[in-house]
């Protein structure tokens, strides 16, 4: 039996759904022990969050911080995702495994040619040590404009041929693999990215978009594994549409989608573990506050 089932084993089917209808009328501090409650029953995957406070890519890191972070992750989840395989990110996947978790380990794809290169040959080195469980080839390379479809289907080829024992895909938005039917046929398994936060949608109707969103992606996934690789909601920063930033709407949104997910036994990544300041440059205020801990490590709620 996995974690996340014996975790599970206090809550059943119906007290799922009943928790997700009434959660509108809970007062604040019920919510907040639901959350506990929720958290402490474990998620499927965690999107690991590498940097410190003051770091940002490209900047030295650290085993130790990469330990600490992992250990404190732990207790709450069966699996890591990483996002690139160079820059120190490339320590994550053996140092996950040490502590016993599974890992969805990404190749960071760009414009760079020479840096694909080097994330293409060490995520294959990566897979080879045994260090990969599921291989993803380029975070959101068709959603920024990085790549034409063409290039991405080529390092997706390349990567299959080298590791044919194990599951390798892509990373985009939801949308993409219904777009793009090439892409869906490639993959060995689809990863969704599905947020509600960024279409604007309030959070009282987030949990029926981001069911909706799944959903399109199975529809097109012709019977294959589909994975959320991302979902989240900021805790802080600036509204966008219907969208609300607040510590207790990101609390709900986490209660929902992992109590949903786990209820339609649906495999998915939390993003993210901890808030990173960078990310403030692409994303807006909001970007540095996605995270159910803090920047100093700290659980948020």
């Amino acid at each position: 039996m996995s974690f996340r089932q014996e975790k599970f084993l206090s809550f059943k089917r119906s007290d799922l759904v009943e928790k997700l209808n009434y959660l509108h009328d809970l007062s604040d501090e019920e919510i907040k022990n639901l959350f506990h409650e929720v958290l402490n029953s474990g998620t499927h995957g965690f999107c690991f969050s590498l940097y410190q406070e003051g770091q940002e890519p490209g900047d030295p890191i650290s085993e130790e911080q990469i330990h600490r972070r992992i250990k404190i992750l732990k207790p709450y989840t069966n699996w890591i995702r990483t996002f690139s395989c160079t820059e120190g990110n490339e320590l994550i996947p053996a140092i996950a495994k040490e502590h016993g978790l599974n890992t969805l380990v990404g190749a960071w794809l760009g414009d760079d040619a020479e840096k694909n290169e080097e994330e293409i040959a060490k995520l294959i080195e990566l897979a080879n040590a045994g260090l990969v469980d599921i291989a993803a080839v380029g975070n959101e390379v068709l959603y920024r404009k990085d790549l034409e479809e063409d290039q991405l289907l080529d390092y997706i080829r390349r990567v299959k041929e080298q590791i044919p024992h194990i599951p390798v895909s892509y990373v985009d938005a939801y949308y993409e693999f219904a777009a793009r039917p090439a892409i869906t046929e490639l993959c060995d398994v689809l990863l969704c990215n599905c947020y509600p936060y960024w279409e604007g949608t309030s959070l009282e109707d987030s949990l029926q978009h981001m069911r909706q969103m799944f959903y399109l992606v199975r529809s097109v996934a012709n019977g294959k594994r589909v994975i959320i690789s991302e979902t989240g909601w900021p805790s802080e920063g600036e509204s966008l549409g219907g969208s609300n930033p607040s510590k207790l709407n990101a609390m709900k949104y986490f209660i929902n989608a992992n109590l949903w997910s786990h209820d339609e036994e649906i495999e998915m990544f939390y993003f993210s573990s901890f808030d990173e300041s960078w990310k403030v440059g692409d994303e807006g205020s909001v970007g540095a506050y996605w995270g159910i801990w803090d920047a100093s490590e700290k659980l948020k709620y």
